[in-house]
């Protein structure tokens, strides 16, 4: 018997009036928020401002078709339907650090516990800390429409982790690990930080800076093709992508696996 509390739909409804989102759903099961999404849009549904949280995916994916599994209601699993007509496709890449930020700002507000984010998806407990929630950000071709999903850890015990470098509120000694307001403050932060990416807000790439767990630190970028790079993350710049400072130059990445170094590991 599951003793978490399940999500109520009507509960995260509530409140959401004036925001961005159109339809808010939960599914008992499914294999991914994303991919249901996904589906929906293929079938001719207008996914714009569609949400949809899931009390458990038995085919979640990370980065790279990684598979990513955690216990029913132990996370806040949501994807969510985003315009990107009016909006420069070289810009998208900004919706994933955008949400990142909604994320981090939503677990101060409700749990007071400061976390920080790595470039280009992932929330830490600081720059060698576990993982606390993952991005993924998807287009629904052809339509101009993107789907995000993200997974927040809320009650995940250690064990239950498919991950050892995952980590969870509850393992941070959060106070607060009712997930329904963190819902409901996730929904909030959102429509604001995407309402900034819309609109070319200055203030999201200094929000974002100043909440990067990246910027500054010693990494190793594995890029395209498994090639190596190393050196010092400088910067993010206007269209996303990491700034990287070798010590001969700076190198623009776009994509790829960055890992955060050690002093020993330099």
């Amino acid at each position: 018997m599951n003793t978490r509390p399940a999500l109520d739909v009507t509960t995260l409804r509530d409140g959401l009036e004036g925001l961005a989102w159109r339809r808010v759903d939960i599914v008992e099961d499914t294999g991914s928020t994303n991919a249901d999404l996904l589906a929906r849009a293929a079938a001719g549904e207008d996914i714009v401002g569609a949400v949809l949280f899931a009390e458990h995916q038995n085919a979640g994916r990370g980065r790279h078709g990684r598979h990513w599994s955690a216990p029913p209601r132990s996370q806040v699993i949501v994807s969510f339907g985003v315009d990107g007509s009016a909006v420069s496709p070289n810009r998208w890449g900004w919706l994933p650090l955008a949400t990142g930020l909604a994320i981090v700002d939503a677990v101060a507000e409700v749990t007071g516990t400061r976390v920080g984010l790595k470039w280009p998806n992932d929330v830490l407990v600081g720059p060698g800390g576990g993982k606390l929630a993952g991005i993924l950000a998807e287009v629904a071709s052809p339509a101009p429409v993107i789907v995000v999903g993200l997974g927040l850890n809320v009650t995940m015990t250690a064990e239950e982790a498919p991950d050892p470098r995952a980590t969870s509120l509850t393992q941070l000694g959060a106070a607060t690990v009712d997930r329904a307001p963190l819902a409901r403050a996730l929904l909030r932060q959102l429509d604001a930080r995407i309402a900034a990416w819309h609109r070319d807000d200055p203030s999201l790439a200094a929000d974002y800076r100043a909440r990067s767990v990246t910027i500054g630190s010693r990494v190793r970028a594995i890029l395209p093709g498994d090639n190596t790079l190393l050196g010092v993350a400088a910067d993010v710049d206007e269209l996303g992508r990491l700034v990287i400072d070798t010590g001969t130059g700076r190198v623009t990445v776009s994509a790829g696996d960055i890992t955060h170094l050690r002093p020993e590991e330099s």
